[in-house]
């Protein structure tokens, strides 16, 4: 067993869980549509930095346990994390070569892409109406990158994980 095999899937697993917690921590009526989406913005980042070990099949997988958790209907988060990911990871080496405030853009599109994915999907299973502040989320996921980003970094150089 390699040094990566546990040290660095823990280090993944664990940021990716607390991305989970994160993700269901009930939030003020207020603040609640301000909620980053910590799990795409971190799938994201382990995608780009190390896309051999975190890829679509990490963001599948995250994502039906956010739907078990959300109490959805399965596999919705999971699509719709799917292919945002997909994305990043397919262009992970011109991601890395954007500044941190170029990449928050990139998030940006990319977790509109998870937005609208999961309102469509909620519109299949039932009538529903799309409201502005459904969209709020997705400049608190830019705004949020950089520093998710460096904590992530300073993780990853930290461990060691290559």
């Amino acid at each position: 067993m390699t040094a990566f095999s546990f040290r660095g899937r823990l280090v993944i697993c664990t940021s990716l869980l607390l991305a989970l917690m994160l993700s269901i921590l009930p939030l003020p009526e207020l603040i609640a549509p301000f909620r980053p989406d910590w799990l795409l913005v971190t799938l994201i980042y382990w995608s780009i930095a190390l896309p051999h070990r975190a890829n679509v099949g990490t963001a599948f997988f995250t994502g039906l346990l956010l739907d078990l958790l959300l109490g959805s209907v399965l596999g919705v988060h999971a699509l719709a994390l799917v292919i945002p990911v997909y994305l990043a990871a397919s262009q992970f080496q011109r991601m890395r070569n954007y500044s941190v405030w170029q990449q928050a853009f990139v998030v940006g599109a990319l977790a509109m892409l998870n937005k609208l994915l999961i309102f469509w999907a909620a519109y299949m299973n039932r009538e529903i109406q799309l409201d502005y502040h459904y969209f709020w989320s997705i400049v608190s996921s830019m705004v949020f990158w950089p520093w998710i980003f460096l904590l992530l970094r300073k993780c990853r150089r930290q461990f060691a994980l290559s």
